[in-house]
């Protein structure tokens, strides 16, 4: 990590030969090696804090005094396992968080990485100047397995992308069996990452403790996916770096955090996370801000919380020598906050720069055209192809042989019920059968379409379209192949996004042509306008649960329990089972693809 301060420049500000840039005065610092509250002064020097205590000898005549008096001087808080794709992108979500102190985001690079490639990623990282500290964690597999993974995911452009300063290590593997069972690639990249000093972040759902010791043994440094106590416990005594989660999916804190409010243990191998918050959830809870909020709320000292999203993650990501705290030659990210209740900043310094006050951005952000990076185009057959009914029909040739369903139990979990529907025309008719939808998943470069049919998932949904899903390829769910037909062709028309349709009418649209999941919008309120809207029109038409976003995400990965919809077919994760392969694209349609 480069500054733009030399040593010999802090040491002179230190030492009052050099007057400061910044200087404030007079508040209480946390400081987050110690577990103090001292009342110091912070002389800042271009990017860097020079110096900490009580003199006054750096404030020279063109140093911006800030007065501090009442208020506790914070090191930036620090996301180490972010999402920058959930509708919002990079831009637009450092527009909303940095306001509200989080100075630090480490960013999962999946879709990027899917649509661009390793050298489109990698110019696109080599460009992206936002203020603050912008971070990369490279995915090592998909979500979903798909034809050409391997040679997409090739062990040379990885280890190219570890290459990189704005990288830090290795992404959550959410198919952590692939570990387990000590994959070649997976396990060759593990030892390249403890050559090059980065960390592995892992995600282990689900995984017994006896499996765990496997995974740890696999090279995985951490993993937020403990949903109890005891979960985050086994974790926290394999050596994991243990991260306590609370996102719009799964705002698990109030259980999860019992881990230090009765196990009472030593909370300097803890860290928490939002985990890619839908943008409604930001709105409503803040980002990092928001975690500390909640577990100073669920009986954790403000010590102790703030530690966790500053000192523990700079230190899991092997950045406490320049970002996590507040001490001589670290980078100048300080929040001022007003009290150690809200934790909502007045003011935000990001490398020496003041970015925000009570909450709104002072620094610009840049303009990025993100098309140049992509390689991949958005659909690459004609849309008459979107126009046959079977596209979206699923196959039923007997009405005697019962159809497996996909029966949503929660907002992500499925599981399989075997149902006997009437067959018509050697389709499945649900003409009568409420409650269940047909869906397709349709390859975007027209060669293949997976099908299933869903239950609980909505009531009276005629058709919808998105590309917002872990394949980011063209899923349709509805009752009525012409209105799916219709919401598909619209989609293909913006590029990529979501689109619902009523009848014969268009009733919701929203525009992701970044990769089929963000906006290119800079504006986060925009993200959070489609979130809210796409929201209320799934759950008027029946959607149960609280994260549509989410819902759609998972429902084409293939790590999850139950039946999913994948590039392969109808999938059953328990058994490792296709139970109705994908189909070619050019059988179903006189149309040439």
């Amino acid at each position: 990590m480069k500054t733009k301060a030399s040593r010999v420049e802090l040491i002179e500000v230190a030492q009052g030969r050099r007057p400061a840039d910044l200087f404030i005065k007079g508040g209480t610092v946390i400081n987050v090696y110690s577990g103090e509250f001292l009342q110091q002064n912070v002389a800042v020097y271009k990017d860097c804090i020079a110096y900490i205590g009580e003199s006054e000898a750096a404030i020279g005549e063109e140093t911006k005094v800030i007065h501090a008096e009442g208020k506790y001087v914070s090191p930036g808080f620090i996301e180490a396992h972010s999402h920058p794709w959930v509708l919002y992108n990079p831009i637009s979500m450092t527009e909303k968080v940095l306001p509200l102190g989080t100075t630090t985001t480490v960013n999962d690079d999946l879709f990027f990485y899917l649509h661009m490639g390793a050298a489109g990623f990698k110019q696109m990282v080599q460009d992206l100047k936002l203020p603050g500290n912008f971070f990369w964690l490279v995915r090592l597999v998909s979500q979903a397995d798909f034809p050409g993974e391997r040679e997409w995911f090739n062990q040379e452009a990885i280890q190219d992308l570890l290459n990189l300063d704005e990288v830090l290590g290795s992404a959550e593997v959410t198919r952590w069996p692939l570990l387990y069972k000590g994959d070649p690639f997976l396990l060759d990249t593990m030892e390249v990452l403890r050559e090059k000093g980065k960390v592995a972040d892992g995600h282990t759902a689900g995984c017994s403790y006896e499996k765990l010791n496997s995974v740890v043994a696999a090279g995985v440094d951490a993993c937020h996916e403990a949903i109890t106590a005891k979960e985050a416990f086994d974790r926290l005594r394999l050596g994991m770096w243990t991260t306590l989660r609370n996102s719009s999916l799964r705002p698990d804190l109030p259980e999860i955090i019992k881990l230090i409010t009765e196990g009472k243990v030593n909370t300097s191998r803890i860290l928490m996370t939002t985990d890619g918050p839908h943008p409604g959830f930001i709105e409503k809870e803040g980002f990092v801000d928001g975690l500390v909020r909640q577990a100073v709320e669920l009986g954790i000292s403000p010590m102790q919380a703030i530690q966790m999203v500053t000192i523990n993650a700079a230190t899991y990501l092997r950045l406490d020598n320049y970002i996590g705290g507040l001490a001589p030659g670290r980078k100048a990210d300080i929040l001022l906050l007003p009290d150690l209740v809200n934790f909502r900043p007045d003011m935000v310094v990001a490398g020496g720069e003041i970015a925000a006050e009570k909450g709104v951005l002072q620094v610009e952000l840049p303009t990025v055209d993100w098309n140049k990076y992509l390689v991949r185009k958005p659909f690459v057959f004609s849309k008459e192809v979107l126009d046959n009914a079977n596209l979206y029909r699923y196959p039923h040739p007997s009405s005697d042989e019962p159809v497996p369903v996909a029966y949503f139990r929660s907002n992500v979990i499925t599981q399989r019920k075997d149902m006997n529907l009437p067959s018509v025309d050697g389709y499945a008719d649900l003409t009568n059968e409420e409650g269940l939808v047909q869906a397709a998943l349709i390859d975007r470069n027209g060669r293949w379409v997976s099908k299933a049919i869903l239950e609980r998932f909505a009531v009276n949904l005629d058709g919808m379209a998105s590309t917002y899903n872990t394949t980011t390829e063209l899923l349709t769910v509805g009752t009525d192949p012409k209105a799916m037909a219709k919401a598909a062709k619209r989609v293909y028309e913006m590029g990529g996004g979501v689109a619902i349709v009523d009848g014969d009418d268009i009733v919701l649209e929203v525009p992701l042509p970044f990769t089929g999941m963000m906006t290119t919008n800079p504006s986060f309120d925009q993200a959070a306008e489609y979130h809210d809207k796409l929201l209320a029109a799934m759950q008027e038409r029946g959607f149960p649960f609280h994260d549509i976003l989410y819902t759609l995400l998972f429902l084409t990965c293939d790590f999850l329990p139950g039946l999913r919809l994948v590039p392969y077919g109808l999938y059953e994760v328990k058994t490792d089972e296709i139970l109705l392969p994908a189909e070619q694209l050019d059988k179903l349609t006189s149309i040439q693809v």
